[in-house]
This record gives structure tokens, sequence and C-alpha cells, in this order.
């Protein structure tokens, strides 16, 4: 029996209804009905799906109170992170790989680099497992969304020498800024350790310039390309962040004493004035006098309120949100409530989901691969938490986009076209299948004794089918009826066109 084709490219959304465009409302927020079909479309772009309970919940009052509840919630209260195992080098160890290139002592430091590699790996498992886990057992739905947003935004990788724990100290800044301010985010970012090490200003200092940050921060974190910079300000901006970088040590470094005032440390973040250019400097037109930390602070301000920082990051979001190719009308609003707000994410975000644009649009944007693993097992299992991460894991690797690990700092792709080739449709079938029939072991430890929960979707049940009946078409309700066993049903269902969309 043929399962039906996971391959769908859906029709360009109609943002506007044929005929006059009328000025006096063409501008206004949604104020159509509000009823379950919508609160689903909600739920499937805010977050990553929601049970029928949830859909009930936020169908039951306006669509102004659905966004407000999405929107604002209490970010301080962070879920605590994985246990993790301390992965750096011990100062003894780091002797020895110093004395590595004598040749003594090769057989030691050899067993140190497996013990050093065996945590890592073990390490990197677990912080991906707290990361899914949170993404399918979330209440605060957006704000994993929005982490998982400006992990693809703000990117860096743990492949670049980076330890565990620093990515997700990074994780959870995105969580805790997810839905702030622009100018905040970005400035904490440039004290992110992971960040400063991924894109190599620990090697920027005073006569040893690199641009590599400097460059990255305004053309994907701010301006975007064609922002309006040029490549002085490219050097200037880097001459203003040098000094700041990381320090794996315990140890701080020797600074003279007129500039030990200066000096900064913050776990493993550093500013050492004594590598910093202290001229100076002319960026984006605008005097900046040189006086250290204080020059990154005046620098990302200005980059954070210049008006195509409005526009890109606006953009950005809602190609996230809407469209691979957003209405224009709708980015300009967005901008414009930035730009009101002094860069407010939250509002924003009001503007977006409120919109005419965002309700026309509805399953007309692709899931990427986090969005379709995550959104399938949470609705296989809903919130159950997992026992194994680990074919999550591999699907995401086989599907190329593995959590904390994008190689460019360019980030994932956000449209569909990166995401809907041949080869990945039949990984999606293969997931859709393992997942359909009960197999796909994410309720069973690894081990001599492992544990072993029963967990088979009914996805078949009256209760879960109602929360995406309404977005399927008659070809797929048709293969659904020929499905002989309720894991073919399941398996038809995870690999329908229609739950390859958002």
């Amino acid at each position: 029996m043929n399962a039906p084709t996971a391959v769908a490219t859906p029709s360009p959304a109609q943002y506007r209804p044929a005929g006059a465009l009328d000025l006096a409302t063409a501008l206004a927020p949604y104020s159509g009905p509000w009823n379950d079909r919508l609160a689903a479309h909600l739920l499937r772009r805010a977050g990553f799906g929601g049970s029928p309970a949830d859909v009930a919940r936020v169908a039951g009052g306006s669509m102004h109170a659905a966004v407000d509840a999405l929107v604002r919630f209490d970010a301080s209260a962070l879920p605590p992170g994985p246990d993790l195992q301390d992965e750096r080098y011990s100062a003894q160890d780091r002797m020895l790989l110093r004395q590595q290139q004598v040749g003594a002592n090769s057989d030691r430091i050899a067993l140190v680099k497996k013990q050093i590699n065996q945590l890592r790996a073990k390490n990197r498992v677990a912080a991906q497992l707290w990361w899914l886990d949170r993404m399918i057992a979330t209440p605060t739905p957006l704000q994993e969304k929005l982490t998982l947003f400006w992990h693809g935004h703000f990117t860096s990788s743990w492949e670049k020498g980076t330890t565990t724990q620093a990515m997700i100290d990074q994780n959870q800044l995105f969580r805790r800024s997810a839905l702030g301010n622009i100018r905040d985010l970005t400035l904490a970012v440039s004290q992110d350790p992971a960040m400063l090490r991924y894109l190599d200003n620990e090697q920027n200092a005073a006569g040893h310039i690199n641009e590599n940050y400097a460059r990255e921060i305004m053309e994907l974190h701010t301006l975007g390309v064609g922002g309006g910079y040029s490549q002085h300000d490219v050097q200037e901006l880097a001459r203003i962040l040098t000094g700041v970088g990381v320090n794996m040590t315990p140890n701080e470094p020797k600074v003279p004493d007129k500039l030990r005032p200066l000096y900064v440390r913050a776990q493993l973040f550093e500013f050492n004035p004594a590598r910093h250019d202290f001229g100076d400097k002319e960026f984006l037109g605008r005097h900046i006098k040189g006086s250290g930390m204080a020059e990154v602070e005046e620098a990302v301000t200005q980059l954070a309120r210049a008006p195509a920082t409005a526009q890109f990051i606006c953009h950005k979001l809602a190609v996230y949100f809407v469209s691979d190719d957003p209405p224009p009308e709708l980015v300009a609003r967005m901008a414009a409530t930035f730009t009101r707000t002094d860069g407010d994410i939250a509002a924003v975000l009001d503007t977006l989901f409120e919109s005419r644009e965002f309700t026309a649009s509805l399953g007309g944007k692709f899931k990427d691969p986090v969005h379709y693993v995550v959104s399938a097992v949470r609705l296989a299992y809903d919130t159950k938490p997992l026992l194994n991460a680990q074919p999550m894991i591999n699907w995401l690797n086989r599907m190329g986009e593995p959590l904390y690990a994008h190689e460019t700092p360019d980030g994932y792709a956000l449209a569909q076209g990166a995401w809907a080739s041949s080869g990945q449709m039949t990984t999606r079938f293969e997931i859709a299948k393992a997942i359909g029939t009960g197999s796909a072991g994410l309720f069973k430890t690894d081990g001599p004794q492992p544990i072993e929960q029963a967990a088979f979707p009914q996805l078949s049940n009256a209760l879960y089918y109602s929360a995406i009946e309404h977005t399927l078409k008659p070809a797929t309700r048709s293969a659904l009826d020929t499905a002989s066993s309720p894991q073919e049903w399941n398996m038809y269902l995870l690999a329908a066109p229609e739950f390859m969309q958002r």
C-alpha cells in the first residue's frame, strides 16, 4: 500500500482579497472571527503545536487575549539547565598539553584527551535532550520558539572549541531575553563567551585586529547586507571590540595599575584593557571617544537604533513566523513598531500576530527539520518527558539541522527551499514511520539494563485528531481511510503534506 506523498509546495498565500483596497481598514489589525482553527494556527506558529485542550483554551477567549498570553510571561523563571560535567582541561592537563610539543608524556596526554572527548560527547547529548524536552513540554511556547530563532540569528557552535556549558549559558540568555529589547540582547551577546570564541574576538587586540565579529554584528545581527555600513566601519568597530574576549582559566591577566579599574571579569567573559585600542573612532559617521567597554555599549546602541536594523530584524521575524516572502506592508508596520518602542520585540510580535497577513497565512509556512521533529513528537506524545533523545538528535543530524552546531555564522535557512528536497522528504517519511509505529525508542534508555515506558501514539483518537482535522485536504483524508492499522494511520498522518506546514 502506497502512503501519500509528503512533498507539497503550497501556493503563494493571498494576503489581500481581490478588488479595491480600502485604505481605511487595510492597516488595521485582524478583527474577523476567532475560532478553534485560528487558535490552532496561532499555536503552531507561536510554538510547536497545541493539544486539543490547549486549542480549546486559546479559542475560548479573544484573539488579543490569546496573543497577550503568549507574548507576556515571566521570563525570569528559567528552567534549570542540564546536569553537565566539567569538560575543561585542568591546570595540570594544560601543562601536559604544552609538553606535547616536545614529545613528553604522550601516553598520559592521549588518555587525558580521550577522557575529555568522552565527557564532551556525553554533555552534548544531555544538552540536546534538555532543549528538545523543553521545546516539547514548555509552558511558554513562544519563549522556546524565539530561543530557537535567536539561536539561528546569533549563530555560534560548540564545534569551535566552546564548552557545552557555555552553549547552555548562551541558550539561557536567548530564553531570558527572547521578548526583550534588541539593544539589550545584542549587547549581552557581545559579552557572551560562546559568541566571542565562535567569531574569534578573543584574538582581537590592539595592533592585531580581527574583524570577524565586527563584520557579523553588522551584516548578520543588526543592519543586514546593504544596511549602510562600509569596510571602514567594520575596521572601526573591530577596534572598539579590542580586548573583549574569553578567559577559560581562573587566573586574571597582568594589567597595568592605571588600567586595572577598567578590567572586567564575569565568569568566562573578560574585558582586558591592556589589549584594547584606546584611540578615538569614527563609526557610522559618529565620533566615539576611546574609553574601554563604554565604547561597545555606545556602538551597539547606535546599531540597534538604526532604521536598517528595524527593517532587517522585522523582515527576518516575518519570514520566521509568516511567510518565506512576507508582505512588505506587514514588515513596514512591524518596523514602525520597532522604532516607536526602541526595539521592543514583544511589541513587534503583537503587531505581527494580530495582523491580517498573519491570519491569512494559515497553513502556508513549511516546517524546517526542528519544527517537524518537535511537532511530530509533541502531537504523538503530548508533553510526556523523553527518556532518550538520541533518535531525535539523529533525525536532526540527518536532515542537516543539529542543535548548537551550525558551522557558519549565517544560521540555518528559514525558507522552504532548503528543506524540501526529495532526500529530506524521504527522511521525514522514515521519521513518520518510526514515531507512528511506536518504534522510535524515545522512551527507552540505553545501557545494559534499559528502562522502557509504554508509549504508543494514539493519533486517531478523536481528541487528538480534532486538533488537526481541519487542516487535512480530501486526498489526505482518503489516504487515511485506506490505512490497515493504527500504526499505518499514524504514519500516514505524520507524513501528510499538511503536517509539513505550520
